[in-house]
């Protein structure tokens, strides 16, 4: 989804063409642009000027024929950008093929709140097979905020609308919305990389304002897409050159991805995640922090552990032995990437295993460590000795690496 605004900043043709590059990988793709900045350019020649409810246009009969010529207009800028060969691009000389057409069914908004909204409209439908007709001939499917009414009429359309309407119908894996600010940020300065819509639906209800009104627009249009069915929607910069390709294909993105899905999941390892686990412990085992243990012993061992996945990286793990003979646990080889060591994941992790140990009817965790007591301390544990470990396990304490002995009572 590409504002009206994008489409006159310097950068929307790198933009294009790095939508060009990906329907080269074959990533069917939607494009639908807004074109509000274009309508007020045509309404302003023309000597008019309209009001707002919320922020949308009241659309006035007479000022259709003006909103129209601009939606084609944006789009034909659009259209002409694909069909130039894209020059000075990765992508010059490629052959874009955009197709179009009246695939949305619209109906008027109606009087909100005692204000008539005239030709303001919504969508009724979406035409999904014709627009799948048009991504299976491996064309790029181009909308414009226009609708169309069983009687003929003509209505502006909010782009958002078309654009979340179009993705929920065609069951798109993922929406992507540009706008001027980029990423998403709080009143702090503080960076949010993703929101699950509990967080989002939170950011969206605060009474103070954390970000610029560009990025509330786009925010509420991802978490309306999510909501109804969109899996990812993302948000990203439209002034800065390579943001789509570097939000899509790097691992922490360049923009605020807003999720319904499992975006990060913790589960039960199985053998298939043995490498995984030793790309995260191995630099934590060349600094001391953790016992070495090779492929084999993590191997015999798998069913023990716990992982933390992003994306189908796994950035974290830990261990849950329960010990012979006792109502005991002793939690082992935490360990998180670097990249994630921030952000409360290892405490979401901890937390896990912890009713793992409840389940098991375990009545105290044990850990030993050399480098981070500071931290279990902080998660609840306390500083224990040697002594008042369970037998199976003090038979087997490596005195020479004089790990302390920390415990944590469950359900306490």
């Amino acid at each position: 989804m590409i504002p009206g605004d994008c489409l006159a900043q310097e950068n929307f043709t790198n933009i294009v063409s790095d939508i060009a590059i990906l329907h080269s990988l074959g990533v069917r793709l939607v494009v639908v642009h807004g074109a509000r900045l274009q309508i007020e350019d045509e309404l302003t020649q023309a000597g008019y000027s309209s009001n707002f409810h919320h922020g949308a246009r009241i659309t006035e009969r007479e000022h259709l024929p003006y909103i129209v010529k601009a939606a084609g207009t944006a789009r034909c800028q659009v259209e002409a950008l694909f069909s130039s060969g894209l020059p000075n691009s990765p992508m010059f000389g490629a052959k874009i093929k955009v197709r179009g057409g009246n695939f949305i069914a619209a109906r008027p908004q109606g009087i909100i709140d005692g204000i008539d909204h005239q030709m303001t409209g919504k969508v009724r439908n979406v035409d999904r097979q014709a627009i799948v007709e048009i991504l299976q001939n491996n064309c790029i499917a181009l909308l414009s905020p226009i609708g169309y009414s069983i009687t003929g009429e003509v209505f502006n359309l909010s782009f958002t609308d078309v654009g979340i309407s179009v993705a929920n119908a065609i069951g798109a894996d993922k929406v992507l919305i540009f706008n001027d600010d980029g990423p998403i940020y709080d009143r702090n300065g503080t960076l949010f990389r993703q929101l699950n819509l509990a967080q989002c639906e939170q950011f969206l209800a605060e009474s103070s304002e954390h970000a610029p009104a560009n990025s509330y627009f786009s925010l509420r249009a991802g978490y309306t897409a999510c909501k109804k069915g969109v899996a990812r929607a993302h948000i990203i910069s439209s002034t800065e050159d390579g943001t789509l390709l570097r939000e899509l294909y790097t691992r922490d993105g360049s923009g605020t991805m807003v999720y319904s899905d499992s975006y990060e999941v913790i589960r039960p390892a199985g053998l298939q995640d043995v490498p995984g686990i030793l790309n995260v412990i191995s630099p934590l085992e060349q600094k001391g922090i953790l016992v070495k243990r090779s492929r084999e012993l993590l191997e015999n061992e798998i069913n023990y552990f716990t992982i933390l996945e992003k994306d189908n990286l796994i950035i974290g793990c830990a261990a849950l032995y329960p010990m012979q003979d006792s109502a005991a646990g002793e939690l082992a080889c935490v360990a998180m990437m670097k990249e994630y060591q921030k952000g409360g994941r290892a405490r979401t992790l901890l937390e896990h295993v912890e009713k793992q140990a409840v389940e098991l009817q375990l009545d105290e965790i044990y850990v030993l460590t050399t480098r981070t007591a500071h931290w279990f301390i902080e998660q609840g544990f306390v500083e224990s000795t040697v002594e008042a470990l369970p037998a199976s396990r003090k038979a087997l304490y490596n005195y020479q690496r004089n790990s302390k002995v920390l415990v944590k009572k469950l359900g306490i």
